[in-house]
């Protein structure tokens, strides 16, 4: 059940009911690719940096533990313990990822596993069942995300075939949680619109897709290439093709400034490597810009990472000993720079739906974007 609360402009504030809970949205999902987010970080710590939804991963989980594995000791929520909502992405990025280790064929996409080469085979039917073995809140639908510079006539037949396979996942999911054993009998469904750079093939698909009511829709295949400005063009165009009564997700993106300009063009849900993964290279968030904690300027800098942030990082710690963490390859360096990213995240979501709730948000993404340009130091 997903209701829209306020709306600016495209921009909306909204909430959907899960069966895990309440999402308030605009929100970010942190990403634990396999039932954690990388950096030591523990389900308690998402807890305390106002998480509201962890991501993982259908292909990797299948790879190890297995996600029969899983399914056995009670589903991914029980497994991680973690009782908030989980959106499950279907294996179709590793698609386009592992380009090397794969054949795409109608009936699915043949792998060989990154991890010891084994040979994979993953279809929309198999995707589905994986997720529903993971018993994850919402599950992604299976599709190949074409390269962004892919030609035309690729493009085209690849969303062709993706659209057959949202077909085929929507059938299996509806079978899926009529069964006996399923542990989460209402596991949702996200549709993916594609169709790399190509507006019209884009908007024909988010019609295509909007007839087939699922629970939610997300925009793919973006951020793997092209610009920022194509990106905002696509979502120009495509968003409003999207059905207005139910979230819109965009996959992959991005940086605080990508989330801002996103959340004025209609999307509800984002997601993205880059707090996690900047954090365990030193890299911080603050509200005037990313610092590299590594350079030798904060080797005698007692402040914390941001000044007023609320995170365990900056409650406690200076910047000089975190960088010493660092520069020592102490595991607790990385963690603290990624609890500190991830709450920064987190927190700015929290503020663009304030703003969203006090009808200020073009104010707030105007002053937001000044500030991230505007280095302290």
């Amino acid at each position: 059940m997903y209701k829209i609360l306020k709306q600016e402009g495209r921009a909306k504030r909204a909430e959907f009911e899960t069966v895990h809970g309440t999402i308030q949205t605009p929100v970010f999902m942190n990403v634990g690719t396999i039932a954690a987010i990388k950096g030591a970080v523990a389900t308690s710590d998402l807890e305390n940096i106002k998480t509201q939804v962890q991501l993982s991963n259908t292909y990797h989980l299948h790879v190890r533990p297995g996600d029969k594995i899983v399914k056995q000791l009670g589903g991914l929520h029980k497994f991680m313990s973690w009782e908030k909502p989980i959106l499950t992405d279907s294996g179709g990025f590793q698609v386009f990822s592992l380009s090397g280790l794969r054949k795409i064929k109608e009936e699915g996409v043949y792998f060989n596993s990154h991890i010891d080469g084994r040979k994979i085979f993953m279809g929309p039917e198999e995707s589905m069942q994986i997720q529903s073995n993971l018993a994850s809140t919402i599950a992604m639908a299976f599709d190949e995300c074409p390269p962004s510079k892919a030609e035309r006539k690729y493009v085209q037949d690849s969303v062709e075939r993706t659209t057959r396979w949202l077909e085929r996942c929507k059938k299996e999911m509806k079978r899926l949680n009529s069964l006996e054993d399923t542990i989460n009998k209402n596991q949702m469904l996200f549709g993916i619109n594609q169709g790399a750079v190509f507006a019209d093939i884009r908007i024909e698909h988010a019609k295509r897709i909007s007839e087939m009511d699922l629970d939610g829709y997300a925009v793919g295949g973006l951020a793997v290439g092209e610009s920022h400005e194509e990106m905002y063009y696509v979502l120009d165009e495509v968003v409003p093709y999207l059905p207005k009564d139910k979230p819109t997700y965009l996959m992959g993106v991005g940086t605080p400034a990508n989330i801002l300009e996103a959340v004025e063009r209609g999307v509800d849900f984002f997601d993205c490597v880059y707090p996690s993964r900047n954090g365990r290279h030193g890299h911080v968030y603050t509200n005037h810009g990313k610092i590299n904690l590594f350079n030798a300027k904060y080797e005698l800098d007692s402040r914390p990472i941001e000044e007023g942030c609320g995170c365990p990082a900056c409650q406690r710690y200076s910047r000089a000993y975190i960088r010493h963490l660092l520069k020592a390859k102490e595991m607790l360096g990385m963690r603290l720079c990624v609890l500190h990213n991830l709450y920064f995240y987190n927190t700015m979501m929290e503020e663009i739906r304030n703003a969203l709730d006090e009808g200020r948000f073009s104010a707030y993404k105007k002053q937001k974007l000044e500030n991230m340009a505007t280095p302290l130091e």
